[in-house]
């Protein structure tokens, strides 16, 4: 889809003109330093069904994917471009939610006027410090950007833009797209404007699909980089075919396949010429690891391969 279309069928957000400066400043700062940045998408699209939204379509995506992924990809050296779902699973923070420490943290009297102390046993949030001292780390090294949406469009003009302040990096870009995108929608011109009335019976609605905005990253928008889509299905007997299909279609690097009930601890890594299986064993679970430590890992090692080709 041209970038014309794209305004067309999506007005353009509040908001997105200045985020899109803000990442290009962000992938400039960092490809000056000769880091390898990965833009990571998490968590799902919200559609509206109405000019003024009251109604939505959406998706089970927690983000939770992504999130651990953006950890991971901090951890082995890259900066990270985190582009999520407002309120889905944010790296660092996810594994203690609310509930959680607003049992455990306890205030203390301040030592100073306007200073709140905070006290907590450490066995109650366990990790919770850790957690911490990483994410104010990357915040500090200026590592780690972290820019939301909500709705499908949001989603599409800020990965374009994503995808356009990376281009400069070239190879040393990585795309790595766990955000669980919408396939259909209600075009603009379509939509009431007002609130779908239940008393007018039965509902009845026709969506068109969403165009992939695969094709014209791959060959447009970042044709450089180094590009890793997602493929979930519920079926184990067509995922590998979907992904090989997905490859020849959309000609980028990656798919990581995945069924929807072994999804935290099995994927299969697909390229064009190879299909590697990676499987977290229960001793690996009890103690703790997660899957995306290994996609991240082998990820990593096809990247700096991906360099090396193209240089």
């Amino acid at each position: 889809m041209a970038e014309m279309d794209l305004v067309a069928e999506f007005p353009q957000p509040a908001g997105a003109a200045r985020w899109a400066e803000v990442m290009a400043r962000f992938a400039a700062r960092l490809g000056a330093q000769g880091r390898r940045v990965v833009l990571v998408t998490s968590g799902g699209t919200k559609v509206p069904l109405e000019a003024r939204p009251v109604r939505f379509l959406d998706n089970f995506s927690s983000g939770r994917r992504g999130a651990t992924s953006a950890e991971a990809f901090l951890a082995a050296g890259y900066a990270v471009l985190f582009l999520y779902r407002a309120r889905s699973a944010f790296p660092f923070a996810h594994r203690f939610p609310p509930q959680t420490w607003l049992s455990a943290l306890r205030p203390t009297s301040p030592a100073n006027s306007g200073l709140l102390s905070l006290e907590v046993e450490e066995k109650t949030l366990p990790g919770f410090a850790a957690a911490l001292r990483s994410y104010q780390q990357a915040a500090a090294a200026g590592t780690f950007l972290a820019v939301e949406f909500t709705t499908l469009a949001d989603y599409l003009h800020l990965l374009q833009a994503a995808a356009q302040a990376l281009n400069p990096l070239g190879s040393s870009a990585m795309f790595y797209l766990a955000a669980a995108v919408s396939d259909f929608y209600v075009p603009v011109s379509e939509m009431p404007e007002h609130k779908i009335q239940s008393s007018g019976g039965p509902l009845q609605i026709t969506m068109k699909m969403v165009p992939k905005m695969l094709s014209p990253l791959v060959k447009d928008w970042a044709p450089k980089a180094f590009v890793i889509s997602f493929k979930l299905e519920t079926n184990p007997s067509i995922v590998i075919d979907r992904a090989r299909n997905a490859l020849e279609i959309y000609r980028h690097q990656v798919v990581v396949a995945n069924i929807l009930e072994s999804r935290r601890s099995f994927v299969v890594i697909v390229t064009k010429d190879s299909e590697t299986k990676l499987l977290l064993s229960e001793e690996e679970i009890e103690k703790g690891m997660e899957i995306e430590e290994k996609i991240v890992d082998d990820l990593q090692s096809r990247h700096t391969a991906f360099i090396q080709g193209k240089n």
